[in-house]
């Protein structure tokens, strides 16, 4: 899909249908690849057919199923970074902590190159996000901001989906610290704002905030 200037994949990996987003700004062959999932041949044949190279490797956490693809993406790219909120570094290299060991499918992915922060800005292939911290789904969850164009859109990871919000029981799981993290950085943006989750389809703010059944705005 097409928003502007800036072109936006999403390439869905199984089996837990999650969403995998590659970005880059018409004219230009850089990019990012937002969560590379479990099946990156997918991931590499996109990048292949559309002549792109990653800048970054942009992770809104650390579960199995968003860094599965990292490995393969940073063979192929030595020197493309892998960034990721400080407080989910250490789920990149222990399979126990991104829930791939439980599943019982035990994976890593290479460590982290850049660690982000609550109120960082993160600058690649010409995109500049703002980093927000909601803890709730994953203890060191991100979420990236975009405003460069109207309307505004959310990398937004497992935290809000389309009448929905990430699962809250895992070990450092906590639906209170989620609900408000969503209702302070997420229900605060323009409603017209777009959320590109990490599972299922895009929606909006202002249909979340409006009709979300597990976190109403207010």
């Amino acid at each position: 899909m097409a928003d502007g200037n800036i072109r936006i994949a999403g390439i869905v990996s199984q089996p837990f249908a999650q969403n995998t987003f590659v970005l880059h700004h018409e004219g230009r062959t850089d990019c990012l690849v937002v969560d590379p999932g479990l099946e990156p041949r997918k991931i590499l044949d996109y990048l292949g057919e559309h002549q792109l190279q990653p800048a970054a490797l942009l992770i809104t956490h650390g579960h199995s199923d968003h860094i599965g693809g990292n490995a393969t993406l940073k063979k192929r790219w030595p020197a493309c970074p892998i960034v990721i909120g400080r407080g989910d570094a250490d789920k990149l290299t222990d399979p126990e902590k991104n829930l791939s060991g439980p599943f019982g499918l035990p994976m890593t992915s290479p460590p982290a190159d850049v660690l982000l922060a609550e109120g960082d800005r993160y600058e690649a292939a010409g995109f500049e996000l703002e980093v927000h911290e909601i803890p709730g789904h994953s203890l060191g969850h991100v979420v990236y901001v975009c405003r460069q164009q109207e309307p505004f859109f959310v990398l937004g990871g497992d935290v809000l989906f389309a009448g929905s919000i990430g699962r809250t029981d895992f070990p450092d799981g906590d639906f209170e610290a989620l609900a408000d993290g969503i209702r302070r950085h997420l229900y605060s943006l323009p409603d017209d704002t777009i959320i590109l989750p990490g599972h299922g389809p895009r929606t909006t703010v202002g249909r979340e905030k409006h009709a979300n059944p597990f976190v109403a705005g207010s």
